[in-house]
């Protein structure tokens, strides 16, 4: 097994940028095809897509034009370019918001993350993630064999069973969320029993450093990627764990929360994701979840852009003074305002009555200035805070909830 999954996880930036302008034109055009996407996307010349920064000015798509357009046309809302019938697997996830699957070579591509995770033939991998209904388990047995490793699809509970197995096939790899193998090998420990896993691949949930390293205490490598049923791997850890290196088959785009308006390096925002998987190409997929660029690339040899990895979630609306407050509407006070460089809206209580100030970075000095256009977009009058440019957190927020409800 060599040390990258292929060619594709070293190449120069040059070249990778070149790849896409020359993929981009036909995915999106051959995309077009499916009736759902051509809605979305309707007016966009494909030809003209040939750069991250033409992909940036199309339509962001959002979960919940998933299940509008699947209400309309199901299962899939006219966003797969085959019929439905010629998937291997259909998956739900809760809304419901249906997925198609398949079982050719690395369809989600997670055979890349399982391989940075040290594993190939020879291992047997314990997949305990559930096949039932969601996508999960399906995902991950697809990247076992991917890179030639053997299936113990064990899904999840029966905690005893789980244990038997480990100890009678001789599992050398977990595959599951981040805090049920602990609970594995506790009861091994309970059972008297010694397991062979060296290796442990997670995802769907936190990985905190103390669960890692109580794994690296007794022998076990943990490592994480970030995936969703909707895109499959969108990145992933290495041996290196510097941050999450963007998958090879899809293009990442941080933006700020509420637009599709992509934010300087370094900038927490939403991730934007567009898969380049033909059968299922989602074009600018909004995640809903906040992550942030890393400087420079990892020290073991992958080139692709790395995030920092989850970092919240993007949708913040909240209701102040009985009215819902959005994102979208923070920004757009920020786009008709030239001189405003970013806002933050902080909702706080005085007695029981709400509060909203807004925060504002600019160089002007006169705060009423500025009312009209908070009463405009916001709809309703709030306290107005004129702070230096650069000086509101880094953290992806607009719209900042410091009431306690308890």
């Amino acid at each position: 097994m060599g040390e990258h999954f292929d060619e594709l996880e070293t190449r120069s930036a040059d070249a990778r940028e070149a790849s896409l302008a020359e993929c981009l034109p036909a995915l999106i055009g051959a995309a077009m095809k499916a009736p759902g996407i051509a809605a979305h996307l309707h007016g966009v010349d494909p030809s003209a897509i040939t750069s991250r920064e033409a992909l940036a000015k199309l339509p962001v798509l959002r979960k919940s034009d998933l299940g509008a357009a699947q209400k309309g046309a199901p299962p899939f809302g006219g966003l797969v370019t085959k019929p439905a019938h010629a998937f291997a697997h259909i998956f739900q996830s809760p809304g419901p918001i249906y997925e198609p699957g398949d079982t050719s070579h690395n369809w989600w591509r997670l055979g890349r993350f399982v391989h940075a995770a040290g594993v190939g033939p020879g291992d047997i991998v314990q997949n305990c993630f559930g096949y039932h209904l969601t996508p999960a388990g399906m995902m991950f047995e697809n990247a076992a064999r991917a890179v030639g490793a053997a299936v113990l699809p064990a899904g999840t509970g029966q905690t005893e069973l789980q244990v038997r197995a480990a100890v009678d096939i001789g599992t050398t790899t977990y595959a599951g969320t981040p805090d049920y193998l602990r609970i594995i090998l506790e009861k091994a420990e309970e059972m008297g029993e010694a397991l062979k896993i060296t290796k442990a691949t997670v995802s769907g949930g936190a990985l905190f450093p103390s669960l890692r390293q109580d794994y690296a205490d007794r022998g076990i490598a943990c490592l994480q990627c970030y995936a969703t049923a909707d895109l499959g791997n969108i990145a992933y850890e290495s041996a290196a764990m510097e941050g999450m290196i963007v998958d090879e088959g899809v293009i990442v785009e941080i933006v700020r929360p509420g637009t599709g308006d992509p934010v300087a390096p370094g900038e927490v925002g939403e991730v934007v994701v567009t898969t380049l998987n033909p059968d299922y190409p989602l074009i600018r997929f909004a995640t809903g979840d906040l992550s942030a660029v890393m400087e420079g690339v990892s020290p073991c040899g992958r080139t692709n852009m790395r995030i920092k990895g989850w970092m919240g979630r993007a949708d913040q609306t909240t209701k102040i003074k009985g009215m819902f407050v959005r994102p979208e509407q923070v920004a757009s006070f920020v786009s008709a305002h030239a001189e405003v460089q970013k806002a933050r809206v902080i909702a706080t209580r005085d007695g029981e009555m709400d509060v909203m100030t807004v925060q504002i970075e600019t160089e002007a000095d006169d705060p009423a200035r500025f009312d009209g256009g908070i009463r405009e977009a916001l709809k309703m009058k709030g306290v107005i805070e004129l702070v230096s440019p650069g000086s509101l957190p880094n953290d992806g927020k607009v719209i900042d909830d410091q009431r306690k409800y308890d």
